[in-house]
């Protein structure tokens, strides 16, 4: 079944080519830095080229003098603490980062990580017993990527006579905050919003160093902090970029085994983009968690050991690869049920639920149908109890956060950000739930919102690909969310010879516009029919080295009959 077809609307004005001003940034780069718009303050030189030097005062951050303060109490009386965190990739990185700066301050902390299937994201009930029963009571509960939500948890964990500090970026509860010693949230105001929990962790470590210095190099750590912030796809934006920018220099060279081997498995090259985090190291760690086996994608982040960092990784490919399979089978059933009773001219939502969907990979096909489909997705597995445990995606102008407010009477649990969140169901409650989340969507979107629409930067002739364009354009990145990668078309495209069709329905071309020829491929494209050439053809642009010589690659996003 296929969604509703693109819409193709101009960002902005063609790109025609010449020099940029005063001819010290390329044309190219200038055209679509000022077309997307720059921050507030910043040039487009200070856009391009990050400092750390820029980085802002931690304690800026709502909550951070109160996590400082306890921390080092922590230290200075040589407290137990624990570090609670998430089964994803902020969650094991933002562990990673907590424990190697407890270790400089001379705390050797134990960690805790929940179970997806059984235990349920963040400090539920179940994780927390078992946390408790796994060590010593704590004086100091760390949360690590949770906690924000977790007002009766943490109150329950006060009357014990356990301190909290929560270190997160999850959206608070509209029922307030938890009674914990410090909440370090960004959300609490109005600044660094964007930053995953990695992202947070770094900058209380920050924090910690200008109140109390110790023999630790945050800069070592920023490559963990860059594979997080691509995995968890927040904006890309402010100190995001800057964080990723050099955390993306340092993963080649990295210090930490385990992204080292990972980097191995993965076949990267000693050239580490926003790309190969989100799509060959990020799913990876994220597989150890839906296959409900965190603590490996943890242990492979930990170790110091080569050979013991190497194992891991290949074990977090095999996760991988059975995730794929599980994913494979829930697409295609859950397809099969949309061919039954779905019409995408007339649904406005998704929701969809299966006894015999896995927990853990339901929020991949959510994203995968959300994008098929340009329509707001929930994709849930029931239990034998009849709980569904849900995933949900969105698209521009839905906030599922909001919406799962709205849906309340019909939920058990729910939460999360905007454009991705959970929830908890009785396998009763659907229907009613898909209705009135569809009567949500309608009243707060207007039909334009509801249509898939393709937005392109820039319209270039094939001429005008040349290793210059790419070396401009590469200035450009990281790319990801609030920073996409830029979307060219071009008209009057021909085939040089027929496609070639490649494993998982890819495709791959040889294109022709006029005399300029382009190699291309089309993630996917097998899965649809395509018009008969000449096409018009949107795009994004890739690097690819094979045996030593750079070439330009367009990767296809739509395709089209000529206009």
């Amino acid at each position: 079944m296929r969604g509703l077809p693109n819409r193709w609307i101009p960002r902005g004005e063609p790109f025609r080519g010449g020099t940029g001003s005063g001819g010290s940034i390329p044309a190219i780069l200038e055209h679509l830095i000022r077309q997307r718009g720059l921050p507030a303050g910043m040039d487009i030189e200070g856009f391009l080229n990050p400092r750390l030097r820029d980085l802002a005062d931690p304690f800026l951050i709502p909550g951070m003098e109160g996590a400082v303060a306890r921390i080092l109490q922590a230290v200075d009386r040589k407290e137990s603490v624990c570090i609670f965190g998430d089964y994803d990739v902020d969650g094991v990185t933002s562990i990673t980062l907590m424990r190697r700066i407890l270790h400089a301050y001379s705390i050797e902390p134990r960690h805790f990580i929940p179970h997806r299937g059984p235990e349920g994201y963040g400090l539920s009930d179940a994780a927390l017993v078992r946390c408790m029963a796994e060590g010593p009571k704590p004086d100091l509960l760390i949360t690590v990527d949770c906690g924000t939500v977790s007002i009766d948890e943490i109150a329950g964990l006060k009357a014990q006579g356990v301190d909290v500090v929560v270190v997160d970026h999850h959206e608070p509860s509209p029922r307030g905050l938890p009674a914990c010693v410090a909440l370090v949230n960004p959300k609490r105001g109005n600044d660094f919003t964007y930053l995953c929990a990695a992202g947070v962790v770094f900058k209380l470590g920050h924090a910690l160093l200008k109140t109390r210095p110790v023999d630790l190099d945050l800069k070592e750590l920023m490559d963990l902090v860059a594979v997080a912030t691509i995995a968890d796809i927040v904006p890309l934006v402010g100190e995001n970029r800057l964080l990723v920018r050099h955390g993306l220099k340092r993963l080649p060279t990295t210090l930490n085994p385990g992204l080292r081997a990972l980097q191995e498995v993965t076949g990267m090259n000693g050239h580490a983009t926003s790309m190969d985090v989100g799509f060959r190291i990020g799913p990876r760690l994220n597989a150890a968690g839906r296959m409900d086996a965190p603590e490996d994608a943890l242990a492979t982040l930990l170790t110091d050991c080569r050979r013991v960092a190497f194992d891991f990784a290949e074990k977090l490919d095999r996760y991988n690869r059975d995730r794929q399979q599980y994913e494979t089978q829930i697409r295609r059933e859950a397809l099969e049920m949309l061919d039954s009773s779905f019409d995408p001219e007339r649904d406005p939502v998704i929701v969809l639920g299966s006894r015999s969907w896995h927990p853990g990979v339901v929020g991949i096909v959510a994203s995968r149908l959300m994008r098929q489909f340009h329509k707001p997705t929930f994709v849930i597995a029931i239990d034998g109890d009849g709980i569904g445990k849900g995933s949900g995606r969105s698209i521009e102008g839905v906030s599922l956060v909001e919406a799962i407010q709205d849906c309340q009477q019909h939920l058990l649990a729910g939460g999360g950000h905007a454009m991705a969140a959970g929830l908890s169901i009785q396998e009763g409650e659907l229907d009613a739930f898909r209705r009135r989340f569809a009567d949500y969507v309608l009243r707060t979107t207007d039909e334009r919102q509801r249509q898939p629409t393709l937005c392109y930067d820039a319209e270039i002739t094939f001429s005008q690909l040349s290793l210059d364009f790419l070396a401009g354009y590469d200035l450009l990145q990281p790319f990801g969310n609030g920073n996409p990668q830029p979307v060219f078309i071009s008209r009057g495209i021909s085939l040089s010879r027929p496609p070639v069709h490649m494993k998982n329905q890819h495709l791959r071309f040889m294109l022709r516009q006029g005399y300029a020829e382009q190699d291309a491929v089309f993630f996917g494209g097998g899965e649809r029919p395509l018009p008969d050439p000449p096409w018009d053809i949107a795009f994004t642009i890739d690097r690819n080295t094979f045996r030593g010589r750079t070439t330009l690659q367009l990767v296809i996003q739509d395709v089209r009959a000529a206009e």
